[in-house]
């Protein structure tokens, strides 16, 4: 096997935004598709652990480190075609791919859909893990499929947008389903036409208040695609949320919380000024018959009683009819008493200056001070609340 690299000694402090974590038993870069596949089966046949690594954006591994074989995925390539649909693309990438280089690439060809994720640290094969998401548009707005290799498998197979039950911040990708995604294929609107005709080429509508506060327009307003790209590089700088060498709050895995879900009954216990999103149910698939529904009554009973921290993907599955309301996490955080720039004595991890939803490694922290300040921040809101906070990021050797 040639396109593999296998590196000498590394550690997770050197790969990762956060900069924390320890040594990597065994590091092999896989550069090309079938190297990637390779690697996989080559790691899967010494029957020692192993674990794939992209961007390393979102990833907060204990200072122990991990022992096993570390599969860096540096795979390169995005092939355009067009569309089923008049005025589309679709655009195949690799997983390697660094996601916010794809972001300027459709942005610079005017093509909308992405402009709004602009800025979003890490690679393209680590998007529709958790359904990445920001200002108003959700990756699974525009996914059509990936190629994933399923562990075990000799090739990958081809799955679909729904096979991958994309959710807030989750996925049956991020619940447990084993494998490596090789590629993803998007469909987006080209603008091309409309530049033509106009001059230039508007985006999907604006659809976030304060996208749309910085760029000076209505909610639902379309606006050049460069522009609300810019708008949402100035927003996220703003919060320290685009990585940069010379601001130490970007030394972060982005947002380390995702914001809780909860029923209706628990918004309401909160302040009247606490933010809250009502979720549309999905519609079902099928129509239920009325007495099935009054038998469903015993566990919409149980199902209220649950832990108002309950994943919102497991109660939608217990009774999709549920209401469920988004809440704001940074809100939470900082009427619990946490500060911007809150560190704990002595420690070297720190809240953000800028927004209290990111953890900063301020210079030289370990992965143990980084835990020891998510669970300060979770026990404070849980102790003012009754909510408990998920990170965002994948913990290996970390527990919260």
């Amino acid at each position: 096997m040639t396109d593999p690299g296998i590196s000498p000694a590394a550690s997770f402090a050197d790969l990762t935004t956060l900069r924390v974590g320890g040594p990597i038993g065994r590091l092999v870069t896989a550069t090309t598709q079938r190297g990637l596949v390779e690697a996989v089966r080559e790691a899967e046949a010494s029957g020692e652990p192993w674990m794939v690594l992209g961007g390393g954006s979102n990833l907060l591994v204990g200072d122990d480190g991990f022992e096993g074989t570390v599969i860096r995925i540096a795979t390169r390539g995005i092939e355009v075609r067009p569309g089923s649909d008049p005025g589309s693309v679709r655009v195949r990438v690799q997983a390697g791919e660094t996601w916010d280089d794809l972001v300027a690439f459709t942005v610079e060809r005017g093509f909308s859909g992405l402009e709004a994720l602009s800025g979003i640290p890490g690679s393209v094969g680590a998007a529709p893990v958790q359904n990445i998401g920001a200002y108003g548009q959700e990756l699974s707005d525009v996914l059509v499929g990936i190629e994933f290799l399923d562990e075990g498998a000799a090739e990958p197979r081809s799955m679909s947008a729904d096979d991958l039950e994309l959710g807030y911040r989750t996925s049956v990708l991020k619940q447990g389903l084993a494998g490596v995604v090789v590629s993803i294929e998007l469909v987006l609107h080209d603008t091309t036409a409309e530049q033509e005709v106009l001059g230039e080429a508007l985006g999907t509508p604006v659809a976030y208040a304060q996208l749309a506060g910085a760029l000076g327009v209505q909610l639902g307003d379309r606006v050049p695609v460069a522009a609300a790209r810019e708008a949402v590089l100035a927003l996220r700088a703003g919060k320290g949320m685009v990585l940069d060498p010379e601001d130490p709050d970007s030394v972060s895995a982005g947002s380390f919380f995702t914001n809780p879900i909860v029923s209706e009954r628990m918004a309401r216990s909160l302040p009247g000024d606490a933010p809250r999103w009502y979720l549309e149910p999905d519609e079902p698939d099928e129509v239920v018959p009325l007495a099935e529904l009054e038998a469903r009554s015993p566990l919409d009973a149980f199902l209220e009683h649950q832990a108002e921290a309950a994943s919102a993907a497991e109660r939608a599955v217990a009774d999709p009819t549920l209401p469920l309301v988004k809440l704001s996490a940074a809100w939470l955080i900082e009427h619990s008493g946490i500060r911007r720039g809150f560190a704990l004595p002595g420690s070297r991890a720190a809240v953000s200056s800028k927004h209290t939803l990111a953890l900063t490694n301020r210079g030289g922290a370990s992965a143990e001070e980084l835990a020891q300040l998510a669970r300060f921040v979770q026990g404070r809101v849980q102790s003012e609340f009754g909510i408990l906070l998920h990170p965002e990021p994948v913990l290996v050797g970390v527990e919260l």
